[in-house]
């Protein structure tokens, strides 16, 4: 096992190693999700952190990790005789992106089940992190089916098995901790509402700073086991220190004073539900039994609501996480200060300065043996931007005679708009696919390790051969080939590739923004439905891909918001642009099936017979069976038509802005899927 990189030696991120330490201080905060660019050691700090948990005891010989003092006595391997416990490290438990299903639940050995009549379980991840850390990198990437099983476990305590006929339960409660780079998507509100605390991590802009972080790193890679030694002193302080706190926690007071305050700032923000209440309450008791208090102060819960409400406070997915810290303070003002919450005269039990305190979000290093800082200093001066030179363009203000950029008018939901056809993509809510979960369609040969076991399928294979295999017992005897694997039938998510003309002929500000709130409705739609999405504009001599194709639907909605408008109408570059984009997508990712949503008025302007051009680039996507929708966007009492004539061209069907809306047509996916089976 790899030496890992000691929690203490990590340089800056203060908002990051305080989060975690006030989980391990408090499990019950519920974990924490961090948030930022790559390259930030999001995963080098959750790692770093186990290193730091108190050992766990547990019975001895149980898989599932029960507590000696108070076993489970509904755990598979109980129930447990009376015995004196044993203690080990806590675990930190991976749960890889591209896992299954058993892997996270576990798996019920099928062939001793058929066989032997004997219910065999083998447990999994969530069985291995109860009482420990069940870390998820990348976790905005996890398909909908394993997030499914998070928020079961993490909402009752423990992880069902119902498969077969066969029913398994067992404790799972864990600390959740999640990493995801936001450029590469949103969570789901339900499983983003799960996560106690949030995070946000930069890389620092600092150079003293930045070439701490290179040279420690480059310490630790030359000698692993002698970088740690070096910093053992100063992580067994803060693991002296965590142990103290969480002695400490139980005789902590959340006084009357505190809990209004608490209330008024989650009802303030406008919060759902309750469950930010508690966790603020949590999390600022945490902070003062961090600080070695006895007492919630005022500044403890400032600094907790900094870390409980920014990704609770989101109303949809384009809203940016974050609190607006004037309104914070002035909210904290008007619930008025806790009774005898005169925390700033409290000493520092170690003498390392405000760690439970509002203002930097820091208190994730303990102070140092030799009195020396080794963290350089966070932070620089200067950070304001210079003014524009003379004769440049005024900010947000395009140069080159376009149009300023017009805000997008209110989204609405949208009708579904859906691939024709059978695909195999990644599991998603929009089109119809083969998929691991979802209705059981039928049976095959299972292609390499077996998931979804059709049972009768697999008795239906196995029986004629009962007696030649001399089958004398109770038992089925199953040989491998006998065994089936199941095929259902579920939702795709797909590439939907935007191609949004951004014309002179849509530049009337009304016009351009219920265009722009259109494809704001519709990148909704896609982040509901996890889709991928790309963006590629038209206007004056070209076409460019504005987005090239993400899961950040929020990327998305920002290049559109900022989108200037102006000059001739290059269709056919805009649609022979898409097309190179989907040639480059079917070859990295051939199983997401696409779909082209044209956003435009139809009309053809600039170069030599620019409507015949674009109705052969139109024909090229229709021969190649890419399920199109063109969303007219023309307007006034005459109305030309054109965006008709090229949703003929390519094979798809035409909408307008007010049939977009989900109350206002009903039969828009039989539409498209017609138009795309005739194509």
């Amino acid at each position: 096992m790899s030496t890992p990189y000691p929690f203490t030696a990590i340089v800056g991120q203060d908002d990051l190693r305080l989060g975690l330490l006030l989980n391990a201080v408090s499990p019950a905060v519920g974990g924490v999700l961090v948030r930022g660019e790559k390259g930030t050691a999001k995963s080098t700090a959750v790692r770093a952190l186990a290193a730091l948990m108190p050992e766990v005891p547990v019975v001895p010989g149980c898989r599932f990790s029960c507590d000696p003092a108070s076993p489970d006595p509904a755990c598979p391997d109980g129930p447990h005789a009376e015995a004196a416990g044993v203690s080990r490290p806590a675990r930190t438990v991976e749960l890889p992106v591209g896992a299954s299903e058993d892997r996270l639940v576990g798996a019920l050995d099928i062939e001793r089940a058929l066989s032997e009549g004997v219910k065999a379980f083998e447990p999994g991840l969530l069985a291995d992190a109860h009482r420990g850390i069940l870390y998820v990198d990348e976790v905005n990437l996890l398909h909908d089916h394993l997030v499914d099983l998070l928020l079961d476990a993490a909402a009752m305590g423990a992880s069902y098995v119902e498969r077969e006929g066969v029913s398994v339960r067992h404790a799972a409660r864990f600390l959740l901790v999640g990493t995801m780079n936001p450029e590469e998507g949103e969570l789901r509100p339900q499983l983003l509402d799960r996560f106690g605390l949030t995070v946000e991590v930069s890389a620092s802009r600092d150079t003293d700073e930045r070439v701490e972080v290179v040279r420690r790193r480059l310490a630790y890679d030359d000698d692993p086991e002698g970088f740690a030694a070096r910093w053992a002193e100063e992580e067994g302080a803060l693991r002296e220190r965590i142990a103290a706190a969480r002695a400490l926690l139980p005789r902590v007071v959340l006084g009357d004073g505190v809990l209004r305050q608490i209330a008024a700032t989650c009802a303030a923000f406008e919060v759902d539900g309750m469950r930010a209440d508690i966790v603020m309450a949590r999390t600022a008791t945490a902070l003062a039994a961090w600080a070695g208090r006895e007492e919630v102060t005022a500044d403890d819960v400032r600094q907790a609501a900094l870390l409980a409400l920014p990704h609770r406070r989101r109303r949809n997915p384009f809203d940016a996480p974050g609190l607006d810290e004037d309104k914070l303070d002035q909210t904290l003002d008007e619930a008025g200060p806790p009774e005898n919450s005169d925390g700033d005269d409290q000493p520092d039990p170690d003498g390392g300065g405000d760690d439970g305190g509002g203002g930097g979000g820091g208190g994730g290093v303990p102070p140092q043996a030799d009195g020396e800082d080794r963290t350089p200093p966070q932070g620089s001066e200067g950070d304001s931007p210079s003014p524009a030179p003379e004769g440049a363009p005024a900010p947000g203000r395009p140069a080159g005679g376009e149009q300023q950029p017009v805000a997008s008018a209110e989204p609405f939901r949208t009708k579904m708009l859906s691939v024709p056809g059978l695909g195999e993509g990644a599991a998603g809510r929009r089109s119809r696919a083969r998929t691991e979960h979802g209705r059981t369609t039928g049976a095959r040969r299972p292609q390499g390790a077996l998931t979804k076991l059709h049972l009768a399928a697999t008795v239906q294979a196995a029986a004629p051969h009962q007696r030649a295999r001399g089958r004398a017992g109770r038992g089925l005897v199953v040989r491998r080939d006998d065994l089936r694997q199941a095929t259902r039938e579920g939702r795709e998510g797909n590439l939907v590739l935007f191609v949004v003309d951004a014309s002179g002929s849509m530049a009337a500000r009304q016009r351009m923004s219920a265009v722009k709130g259109a494809v704001l409705s519709l990148l909704l739609d896609a982040y509901q439905r996890r889709d991928k999405v790309g963006l590629v504009t038209f206007r004056g001599k070209e076409a460019e891909v504005a987005l090239p194709p993400t899961s950040s639907v929020d990327a998305a909605a920002a290049r559109l918001e900022s989108l200037p408008t102006g000059g001739r109408t290059p269709l056919a570059a805009g649609l022979l642009k898409a097309h190179d984009v989907l040639r480059v997508e079917r070859l990295r990712d051939p199983s997401r099936r696409p779909l082209l949503v044209v956003v435009t008025d139809g009309r053809a302007t600039g170069g030599p017979e620019p409507v015949a051009l674009a109705g052969r680039a139109g024909r090229l996507h229709r021969s190649e069976g890419t399920a199109s929708v063109v969303v007219d966007c023309e307007s006034g009492y005459v109305r030309l038509g054109l965006a008709g004539e090229l949703a003929r061209e390519l094979g798809g069907t035409a909408v307008t802005l007010d049939e977009l809306r989900a109350d206002s047509i009903a039969g828009l996916v039989k539409d498209v899927t017609a138009a795309g089976r005739a194509a």
